[in-house]
């Protein structure tokens, strides 16, 4: 039985049962021997069992400028009640906490546990969250550089292994990544949603026989299209607002979408229109490094499309491929190598950053 009143949540932490007083304890005393993980958490959880209706939560900031939100905890707790009857979690079971607690991601991960009273396991936000974890974990949510990371570390893939649910959020799971999340014998989702929904509100298996290249909204939700085929969320139970996003969908009779893009990831080269992310995908198909589409200003084409590489390849041969898969107005324009791309707190891609770093770069090389 899931709890909803949260002065009578109890928070299960590797096992051992804390009340709030005795989080409200620890936090005052300052405790020296709690990581710097565990602080973050109890920091938390004591602005969470206070008497405030709400919490203040980041939004990540790739798409724009980072904003502080105002959430009202009982629509956290209804978020958590979804996701924890759409995977069946039962009390007792152990989840891990991985991610940075300024992000509604990894608040949820807290606010699932203390709902259905999971057993919570704390690690600092890192590239290899699996690296000393040893306990059977029937949750986990992660970004996906965290997933790949651990899949490139025998150790640390034996132990995801064991997960018995991975959902991923953050940013976009390419295909490369899809696959070699096929021989995961646990649940793998792609998850939907952001800060204003409080982490997902849709999810889309990547494994096994239920695999979907659709996103399956919860019951509750309900989805449309603006004239602009951007996608238009009412999910009352978690936002009090019908929220109109940026997101370029497709959805389809079963009440199932896709994402094809944000819209204004919409590069305009020469009047036609292209998806950033849609590209990316193809790309990917043909070369397994982290890359990303942007674009820079030009004079011809208003837009040209410009791809940023995170490794060193023959671009002689790349060039070549990307002709045969692509069509002529979509092959980038320009292709640069960089040390890494640019990233925001949670993981995700800094696409503004990416457009500003393309742009310096090619200003460079006509010096």
């Amino acid at each position: 039985m899931m709890e909803f009143d949260r002065h009578k949540q109890r928070l299960c932490l590797e096992g051992k049962i804390y009340t709030p007083e005795e989080i409200y304890q620890l936090v005052g005393e300052g405790r020296g021997d709690l990581s710097s993980a565990q602080t973050d958490l109890f920091l938390f959880l004591a602005k969470w069992f206070d008497d405030a209706p709400s919490i203040i939560v980041h939004t990540s900031g790739s798409t724009g400028e980072p904003k502080e939100l105002s959430v009202c905890k009982d629509r956290m707790m209804q978020s958590a009640r979804l996701t924890c009857e759409y995977l069946d979690l039962q009390k007792g079971e152990t989840a891990l906490l991985c991610m940075n607690l300024r992000y509604i991601g990894a608040m949820m991960v807290v606010v699932r546990s203390l709902v259905a009273g999971l057993n919570l396991i704390v690690r600092p936000a890192s590239g290899h969250p699996l690296v000393d974890v040893e306990e059977q974990l029937q949750f986990v949510a992660m970004v996906p550089l965290q997933v790949y990371n651990t899949l490139q570390v025998p150790e640390e893939k034996e132990r995801l292994m064991r997960v018995g649910n991975l959902i991923i959020g953050g940013g976009a799971v390419d295909e490369a990544l899809v696959s070699a999340l096929n021989a995961l014998p646990g649940a793998v989702y792609s998850t939907y949603g952001m800060t204003e929904t409080l982490s997902h509100i849709a999810l889309r298996r990547l494994n096994g026989e239920s695999a979907s290249d659709h996103y399956h909204p919860f019951s509750s939700v309900n989805l449309s299209l603006s004239p602009e085929s951007t996608l238009i969320i009412e999910a009352p139970l978690v936002c009090e607002e019908v929220l109109q996003t940026n997101d370029v969908a497709r959805i389809f009779p079963d009440g199932s979408f896709t994402i094809l893009g944000r819209a204004d990831n919409v590069i305009n080269t020469g009047g036609i229109k292209v998806q950033a992310e849609e590209l990316e995908k193809r790309i990917h198909s043909i070369i397994d490094a982290p890359l990303v589409v942007t674009s820079i200003a030009d004079e011809r084409l208003g837009q040209a499309v410009t791809l940023l590489l995170g490794k060193q390849v023959d671009l002689v041969m790349l060039e070549q491929e990307l002709s045969r898969i692509l069509s002529p107005y979509e092959c980038p324009k320009h292709i640069c190598v960089v040390d890494a791309i640019p990233q925001v707190g949670n993981g995700k891609v800094d696409r503004m950053q990416c457009r500003v770093l393309a742009e310096r770069l090619l200003l460079d090389r006509e010096k």
